[in-house]
Order: C-alpha cells, then sequence, then structure tokens
C-alpha cells in the first residue's frame, strides 16, 4: 500500500491526516467556506467534515474520526454512510479537541493543511511522505475515474445551459446563474471561479467579474467552468460565436480542430512538455492561415510571436485539485522537472503514463499588454496588424478538455460527457 511505502520512508508509525476546519474571516465572526484537504479527500468521499481527521497505522484498518458537534445555529455534517463506510473504524465525536485525544500516540506524520497548531500535536508535513503519495496520486484509480467522469458529466450539462443563456442574451451574471442551476452546485461547491467572459473579457485569461447588465452585442463567449464530485474537480472551456460573428466563429473552429489533435497525442510516452511546443507550431499555422502573420510558423515560434497570442501552459494535471500536485515531479522521491525555456507558465513537464489525466486547452487572445509589447519587437513588421485589432472585440478563444491516458487511445472524459448531455 502506498501509505506504508510513505510512512516508511520517514520511518514513522502513523499517518494522521486533518480534513481541516475552515479559516475565520478577519476580525468577524463569520467563516469561508470549507474546502478538505485533498490528502483528506483521496482516502473518503467526505467533503463536508470539518475538524475530522483520518488515522492509519500499517496492518490496521484506517480510522475515521468523525467530528459531528452539537450544534443548533447550523446544520451539522451527515453521519458517515454509503459504499466506502465499511472500509473504516469509525467514531464519532463532539469537538475538534475530542478527535485529536482519539488520535494513536507515537511518531506521525501529520498532513494537515497550515494552520494555529492543533494543542498537543505537530503539524510536520513531512517532504518524503509528501512526495510519495503526491507522486502515487497522478496515476488515477478505475474508482477516482468514475467520479471525475460523473463531474465531467456535471459540468457538461451545466454548460449546455451556459451556452444557451448566452444565445438569449444574458448578462455575465445571468449566464454564471444559469450554469450553477444546471450544475446543482453553489460557488463554494465548484472546484474553482468560473470565467465567464463575453466580448472583450474573453482577453483576460482568469476573468472572474460578472458584468450584471447585458451587452449590446453578444459577438462572444468563453467560459472556462468545471464542477465536482465527491471532491474531484471537472475542468471545462468552450468559447461560441455570436450570430453575427462569421470570422471569429471560424477561427474557434480552427482552434477546436487543433485542441482535438492535441487531445489525440495524449498517449503513454507523450512528453508533456515535447506537446505543449508542438502546440505553439500549430497555432502559428492557425495564426497564418487566417491572415495575423505573414511569417512561417517556425519563425513565429521562435521570435515569440505565439506566445503574445498564446502565452499559458498547454494544460496541467487534474484530480482531487484543479491544479494536481506532482505535474513537475521526477520521481517518488521527489526532484523537479523544468520547464522548456520561454515557457514559465507551463504546469505539466513530466511524460504521460496511463492513469494520468490532463488537461488540453490550448488558447488564442488579443490582450492589449501583450500585443503592444510585440508591437515594439522587429517582427511586428510580419504582423498584419489591421487584422489583429479588428479581432480584439472577441477577446479570445479558449478550448479545453479533460483526457485521460491510458494503455491504448486516450478517453477524452470532456467530450464523451458532451456527448451524453446532447
Amino acid at each position: 500500500m502506498r501509505a506504508d511505502q510513505a510512512l516508511a520512508l520517514g520511518g514513522f508509525d502513523h499517518l494522521l491526516i486533518a480534513a481541516g476546519t475552515p479559516p475565520r474571516k478577519f476580525l468577524d465572526d463569520q467563516d469561508y467556506p470549507f474546502v478538505a484537504n485533498p490528502h483528506f479527500g483521496h482516502w473518503l468521499p467526505l467533503t463536508d467534515a470539518p475538524g475530522s481527521w483520518i488515522a492509519y497505522t500499517p496492518g490496521g484498518k484506517p480510522k475515521l474520526v468523525f467530528v459531528q458537534p452539537r450544534d443548533y445555529w447550523h446544520v451539522v455534517p451527515e453521519a458517515p454512510h454509503g459504499y466506502w463506510v465499511e472500509h473504516f473504524d469509525i467514531v464519532t465525536v463532539r469537538s475538534a479537541e475530542e478527535a485529536v485525544a482519539q488520535l494513536p500516540q507515537g511518531h506521525s506524520a501529520v498532513l494537515a493543511p497550515s494552520c494555529p497548531a492543533i494543542d498537543g500535536l505537530e503539524i510536520n508535513n513531512p517532504q518524503a511522505v509528501l512526495d510519495h503519495l503526491h507522486w502515487h496520486r497522478s496515476y488515477k484509480t478505475p474508482y477516482e475515474l468514475a467520479l471525475m467522469r460523473e463531474a465531467s458529466r456535471i459540468g457538461a450539462r451545466a454548460h449546455r445551459a451556459a451556452e444557451a443563456a448566452f444565445r438569449a442574451g444574458e448578462s455575465e451574471f445571468g449566464v454564471h446563474l444559469a450554469y450553477l442551476a444546471a450544475a446543482r452546485e453553489i460557488d463554494a461547491e465548484l472546484p474553482y471561479a468560473s470565467i465567464v467572459a463575453l466580448n472583450e473579457h474573453g482577453a483576460v485569461l482568469h476573468y472572474t467579474n460578472f458584468d450584471r447588465t447585458p451587452p449590446a452585442e453578444h459577438r462572444s463567449f468563453l467560459i472556462d467552468a468545471g464542477a465536482s464530485c465527491a471532491g474531484y474537480a471537472s475542468d471545462i472551456t468552450r468559447t461560441y460565436a455570436g450570430p453575427r460573428a462569421a470570422e471569429f466563429q471560424a477561427l474557434v473552429d480552427s482552434m477546436d480542430a487543433a485542441q482535438q489533435g492535441f487531445a489525440a497525442q495524449v498517449r503513454a510516452g507523450q512528453s508533456y512538455p515535447e506537446l505543449h511546443l508542438h502546440a505553439h507550431h500549430v497555432i502559428a499555422g492557425v495564426l497564418r492561415e487566417h491572415g495575423f502573420i505573414r511569417i512561417s510558423a517556425e519563425g513565429a515560434v521562435e521570435s515569440g510571436v505565439t506566445s503574445a497570442f498564446f502565452p499559458h501552459g498547454l494544460g496541467h494535471p487534474i484530480g482531487l485539485q484543479v491544479h494536481d500536485v506532482a505535474g513537475f515531479q521526477q520521481n517518488e522521491r521527489g526532484g523537479s522537472i523544468p520547464r522548456p525555456p520561454g515557457h514559465p507558465y507551463l504546469r505539466m513537464t513530466r511524460v504521460l503514463q496511463p492513469g494520468m489525466v490532463v488537461t488540453i486547452e490550448p488558447g488564442l487572445y488579443f490582450i492589449d499588454m501583450l500585443l503592444a509589447e510585440l508591437r515594439d519587437k522587429p517582427v511586428a513588421a510580419d504582423i498584419d496588424w489591421a487584422r489583429v485589432d479588428a479581432f480584439r472585440r472577441y477577446g479570445g478563444i479558449r478550448i479545453e478538455d479533460d483526457v485521460a491516458c491510458t494503455d491504448g487511445a486516450p478517453e477524452n472524459l470532456t467530450r464523451d460527457a458532451f456527448t451524453q448531455a446532447g
């Protein structure tokens, strides 16, 4: 068992994992929404268990110390039930202090969020243990993949509702409400803050404002929004053209074809950085095909032109966390694989192997700041600035799928989910 191996690396007797507690707002009596420690979520599907702990000793059954306070001010966490409870010894207590008292004594690896120390317990988060666990979290089990498929289905259903709201002329805020209603999740339950960007707003990579008033014209719509299932995430992005934006639709179609080509290369043995660099060359071809640049694809990549239009990485690992762990890790003992020079925002540098799930999310944007920098370079003469300026009104394009690497052809969780959503 991977936990046994991780503990042996540090000579620990026990593994103690805290679910964590919600942080308190400064000078207030309200808390921020609770998010469970992902290591806690890796053992069981409890997402509402503040103050609870998992205690594991090699050779024994894992123990869940579940905090269910006596409280008439709030809804208390529901008692553990379901398919997984038979695999745990479960003790229910009324407070975080009682929970700590139930934990075994001895030399323990304590995995817990950085927060005020819990009385009588040292939070150490030993790096050797974390490195081993993070490495193996890269390889999803059939159980984990099943949860990620469901998260993708929820997300695809909500994306369909968001597109319909865009077509109906809603504001960004209205589109977001339609998304939440279809996902049947509130903001705090989503794996990340949704990006709902109309028109020029699509040029802001992490646009998380929501205009309450619809724009005069719905030219374009970029939505990057996911969903959760038992703590596992989906991360989905789609871009749509308005009814009078045929030229932008053609560009979206080219990027969609490119994206599907990249997703098809999520195969065992494929270097993710090499796939990212390949994406730059393909996107250079898209820029040339649509008349934005006159330079060759090779020249556009070498001169940094593509980095102005595609300034982020091709994607990242995904699982319990949207940007999941070990994207740069060299092996189960740690280490780091560097990014390729000139690509500081790539979030994955490993070679793909069966069980890994990654996002594939190429983009093409018209970002004022980056275009201004590009204008000052000698290569600016090889760019059709009038055509570039005509597309600023659309903001940008990003298309993102969650793709599982297998022993054979990749499994595109996102495309499958959209097919099922109809």
